[in-house]
């Protein structure tokens, strides 16, 4: 009988039920978003930094997991480790900022092809000249780039795209690293270091040995420092999701109390009726609960599958800026949220409603 009553009264207003129903998806979409976003463009980063095919990397001091303070490095280092036992070969990288999110590379390409295995060419290949530029599958789906284009807009200089490479290696953008260099100021300078040992089970030596040359420096074997690109270790960011998290129960919880509350002015006399023939105060309390519930399980399943929408949709507008990844194990935790927030939301209603005198509720026009 509960179910039947619940069941109409969502059919009795149906507009109003699936307006309810959305708003609560809302901040389940938001929270999922948020958390696909975060995580995606971290596994990003991590992909493309064991595309490499370092054993160690070697990072100024004073660096984070995610960021290089300029290019501080002298370039000389690199031979100098290159010369260290069991170190099979060493290479040098610049970095430097594009956009917020995206980053361009300077490297030697044939040393670096000797450390990675090169890139996969999709269009082209390597770099002709001081001027090309290499650019990935996801930069060249979103700038409409090909093989042979001419680009201007990357550090206000003009590019020939000599190659459109597969994803997964180093960086969106790859440029000679002299040209880089001294187009920024940074000649015989790099941001990093990638050392690959002659033996995996030298790796340990080679670090030590690193270390004790470098006290400075942060070094990390490549798994590990791979292993730090999470939304954990990044600073700000899991405080950031908790306050996104804390607005989606404000939203739920508000959207709920509004929707229940007008859904009880509606049914005064209904709620009389059912007081009359003898439904007791948890009877009512636990039909408006119930409602909430079914809203909030109706939401959190369409606050899912407006995520995958938004992964969709934004990797068709912005594959190389934004990585949205799906996120199964935060499901039951949005769902969780949802149906706080909107069990919260109809408390207060269902105890008005539970508590109507049923005489004025009959009377009620």
């Amino acid at each position: 009988m509960t179910a039947k009553l619940v069941l109409e009264n969502l059919k009795h207003k149906p507009m109003r039920s699936l307006l309810s129903v959305f708003l609560i998806a809302v901040p389940v979409t938001l929270i999922l978003c948020l958390v696909g976003l975060s995580q995606g463009m971290l596994a990003d980063s991590a992909r493309r930094a064991r595309g490499i095919g370092a054993d160690i990397v070697v990072r100024p001091p004073g660096t984070s997991v995610l960021t290089l303070s300029g290019s501080p490095i002298p370039e000389k280092l690199v031979e100098l480790i290159q010369q260290k036992p069991h170190v099979a070969l060493a290479i040098g990288m610049i970095s430097f900022p594009v956009t917020s999110v995206t980053f361009v590379s300077g490297i030697d390409l044939p040393r670096f092809n000797q450390m990675s295995g090169g890139f996969h060419y999709l269009e082209g290949g390597p770099f002709r000249g001081p001027d090309d530029i290499i650019v990935d599958e996801y930069y060249a789906q979103q700038h409409k780039l090909h093989a042979g284009d001419r680009v201007t807009d990357i550090l206000n200089h003009p590019w020939r795209v000599s190659g459109v490479a597969e994803g997964g290696k180093l960086a969106r953008l790859v440029l000679p690293m002299r040209t880089l260099q001294d187009l920024t100021g940074n000649t015989n300078k790099i941001s990093q270091i990638f050392v690959k040992a002659d033996r995996p089970a030298n790796v340990p030596a080679v670090l030590a040995e690193l270390k004790t040359l470098l006290p400075d420096y942060n070094i990390y074997p490549m798994e590990a420092f791979t292993s730090l690109l999470t939304v954990e270790n990044v600073g700000g960011l899991n405080t950031f999701i908790h306050v996104m998290v804390a607005i989606g129960v404000v939203i739920g919880f508000a959207v709920v109390l509004l929707s229940m509350y007008m859904a009880v002015l509606q049914r005064t006399r209904e709620i009389g009726i059912l007081k009359a023939l003898g439904a007791s105060r948890w009877f009512i309390l636990k039909i408006i609960l119930a409602e909430a519930v079914v809203m909030g399980i109706a939401g959190t399943i369409l606050g899912i599958g407006l995520s995958f929408a938004a992964r969709a949709l934004i990797l068709a507008l912005y594959p190389a800026s934004l990585t949205q990844a799906i996120t199964p194990e935060w499901w039951p935790i949005a769902g969780g949220i949802s149906l706080a927030g909107v069990l919260l939301g109809a408390l207060y209603p269902g105890l008005s409603a539970a508590a109507q005198d049923p005489i004025e509720a009959l009377a009620y026009e």
